[in-house]
């Protein structure tokens, strides 16, 4: 038993005997390393957006216009994000978004958009001058630009808002 204790203690002091100044030589740079991507994404809202009844096509549509400040290329993906507060609860449903109603109706919120605006529209199957106001007035918008190397590169759930705005750093 001694032997062992004497033997860890003669280890142990070989191990903490050496200094800092014993520091080799430094060995050859490496190779360098591929350039980094620098994404940044970019996000804006708007609320109380209200949308008009096109009568002759039945359906609701806005255009909004991008904010002059956000930057926008043509190859960018912008996500939309339509804002619910259900029981005191706020939360965000990404777009194209769905809502049976009764008797068997449908609406769905969807989108198209360029690199200066952002054209929302809701369209159903049956004559939405009926729809209520609910759905057509007021409503609260939260856009997300996606730069195309991050919507190409990452395994991001872009259906996940939360997951979208963490990993764009916002």
């Amino acid at each position: 038993m001694r032997k062992i204790t004497l033997l860890f203690a003669f280890i142990a002091f070989g191990l903490t005997s050496c200094s800092s100044d014993d520091v080799g030589p430094q060995g050859p740079q490496g190779p360098p390393g591929e350039p980094g991507v620098n994404i940044v994404g970019q996000t804006f809202e708007f609320e109380d957006v209200d949308f008009e009844w096109f009568a002759d096509s039945n359906f609701y549509a806005t255009v909004i216009t991008i904010p002059a400040e956000i930057e926008v290329l043509e190859s960018d993906a912008i996500l939309v994000y339509r804002r619910e507060v259900i029981d005191g609860t706020e939360t965000w449903s990404m777009i194209p978004q769905n809502f049976f109603l009764s008797d068997g109706r449908i609406i769905q919120y969807v989108f198209n958009h360029t690199a200066s605006d952002i054209e929302l529209l809701i369209d159903g199957n049956f004559d939405l001058s009926t729809l209520d106001g609910a759905y057509t007035q007021n409503q609260f918008f939260r856009f997300i630009v996606v730069p195309s190397d991050f919507a190409v590169d990452t395994n991001i759930d872009l259906s996940d808002h939360d997951a979208v705005m963490q990993a764009l750093e916002l």
